[in-house]
């Protein structure tokens, strides 16, 4: 076996979670972890991690794109006057999942966006307040499903108005925008992000 051929065989460096699938792997090398300041991917995120409850990400990753189409770019404005008739168009949208609690959510949780940034509440400095502005160093051994910041975060974005947003959704969303920071030990990443 030549040089090349023993490193072509050897997983890729990186987090384990994201090696076998090329759209994850993308997710991994350039999003996952990244510190988001800008307020609609925030929301947008907090979203697709609400829709994840009960699924993997994998799923939601793929569906990604058909998310964004549907739900209007994510724009809390558009999404917060969604009526009956929309509800029932996204519940036939096979491009997401079409789960009409999730979708019911969603129109709340823009309406909820909307009340804090009409009482002149900034949604990223709410949401990077929880960690003091600056990402959290994971150990990069271990991975907790939830973190008492993360719990933090959830009852707070609760206090708001925000649904399915549980302590583990609120600490997957952390990894996802880069409050926290997750990589693991040997993960070019943990040094980048």
């Amino acid at each position: 076996m030549t040089e090349d051929q023993a490193a072509a065989s050897q997983p890729s460096p990186g987090c384990a979670w994201a090696r076998n699938d090329p759209l994850m792997q993308g997710y991994h090398d350039s999003e996952w972890g990244v510190p988001v300041r800008d307020p609609r991917l925030l929301w947008e995120m907090l979203i697709l991690e609400g829709f994840q409850a009960g699924l993997s990400w994998r799923t939601i990753l793929h569906r990604r794109e058909g998310f964004r189409r549907a739900f209007d770019g994510f724009e809390p404005a558009v999404v917060a006057g969604y009526d009956d008739r929309k509800i029932a168009a996204l519940m036939q949208d096979e491009r997401i999942i079409r789960a009409r609690a999730k979708i019911e959510t969603t129109i709340g949780n823009a309406q909820a966006y909307l009340r804090m940034a009409e009482a002149g509440e900034d949604f990223t400095a709410f949401i990077w307040s929880q960690v003091g502005g600056e990402p959290i160093l994971g150990d990069g051994l271990t991975v907790p499903a939830s973190t008492p910041v993360a719990l933090s975060l959830s009852k707070a974005l609760k206090a708001k108005g925000f649904k399915f947003v549980g302590a583990v959704t609120a600490y997957a969303f952390m990894q996802a925008v880069g409050m926290v920071n997750d990589h693991a030990l040997g993960c070019p990443r943990r040094e980048t992000c």
